[in-house]
Order: C-alpha cells, then structure tokens, then sequence
C-alpha cells in the first residue's frame, strides 16, 4: 500500500526557530515611526522572518474605536496594543508597534507584561523634534491644532514623555528611512533577535 502526501500541506517560509520580539517604536506624530517599521518589516520578512505591525491608527479605527484621548484612554489604548504585541511575539512572531505611547507608566507597564512572560521587548525612541513633526505634518493634526479645530495634540498641548533610556533613539529627521531601519535591525541582531 502505498501513501501520498497531501497537496494540501504546504511548506511555509517563514522562519520559526528565532524567539519573537516586540519593537516599539514611540514618539511625536509625524515622527516617521509607521514608515520606519514598514520599512523594517520589509527587511525582517525578506529574511523570512514573520512580522506583524500594529499601526497605532489602525488600532485606533477597530480595536480601540471606544476610546477617546483622556490620559486614562490613552493608558488603555496602549496596554490593549501591548498585550496583542506581547501574544504575538511570545509566539515567534517580531511585532513592530509603530504607536505614540506618550505617557511613561504605560510604555513601563507594557515592558514589565513582557518581562513577566520572558519576552523580548525593545523601547525606540524616534526623535523626530517637534518643528521638523509640524513641518511634515503628514494626516494634518498640526495645522488643524493651529486653526483651533483639534485640542490634546501629542507634543503641543497634551504631553509626551520622552524616554529617558529607550533600547534605542534613532535621530530619524538626519538620515533616510532606511538607515533608521537598518539601525533597529542593527539592535535586533545585537540581541539575537534576528
């Protein structure tokens, strides 16, 4: 009798065998943070690494539609990312969490979660200075703050705490997209992490 292989069983291509990670990336909006972490992913996967990034608007849009931008809603809109970036990596996955995060308790709580289940997690600071954020202002919140239209912007009339010892601070508005990916993939390798 002889047996076949079902078809239907396909090798995958994504590497398992490395640990996963959580990298976020924080800072002002408009800082580059999402275009930094498409960028990365790009590299990480073409390495066949499995790769998520939670986009912070995206989580906005579906998993946090029901908060607002109170500083306690701002809490949980972080600690809500940081538990799926935190399921995600403890399972082999490399999650790229390109979100604000103004406050530092809530960046600390997400840290001390992976700590917690033995996870590797990576704090980088993108510290685009706010004139550079404002010129850019790539979804327009600036401007529409400048017109009175919008109040609680990050960096201008709401907070950000900026690290005091990220894993990283990329000066991300002095050099091109792809060096500030390179310099995370960089600390990923460093840490055996990739």
């Amino acid at each position: 009798m002889t047996t076949s292989h079902s078809s239907s069983h396909s090798f995958h291509p994504f590497c398992t065998c490395w640990p996963g990670a959580t990298v976020w990336l924080t800072g002002l909006p408009s800082a580059g943070k999402t275009t930094i972490a498409r960028a990365l992913a790009v590299r990480l996967r073409g390495a066949g690494r499995r790769v998520e990034v939670l986009d912070g608007d995206e989580n906005r849009a579906v998993l946090n539609a029901d908060l607002g931008f109170s500083r306690e809603d701002r809490y949980t809109n972080v600690q809500r990312v940081g538990l799926i970036a935190e399921v995600l990596a403890r399972n082999g996955i490399v999650a790229l969490v390109p979100v604000i995060a103004p406050y530092a308790d809530s960046r600390e709580a997400v840290r001390k979660r992976h700590e917690a289940s033995g996870t590797a997690y990576l704090e980088v600071h993108v510290a685009t200075p706010l004139e550079v954020c404002s010129a850019r202002d790539v979804k327009g919140l600036y401007a529409r703050q400048a017109a009175g239209e919008l109040s609680g912007l990050t960096g201008v009339d709401d907070p950000y705490e900026v690290p005091a010892d990220p894993d990283l601070r990329i000066a991300a508005h002095e050099q091109s997209v792809e060096e500030s990916a390179h310099v995370v993939l960089r600390l990923l390798h460093a840490k055996e992490l990739a």
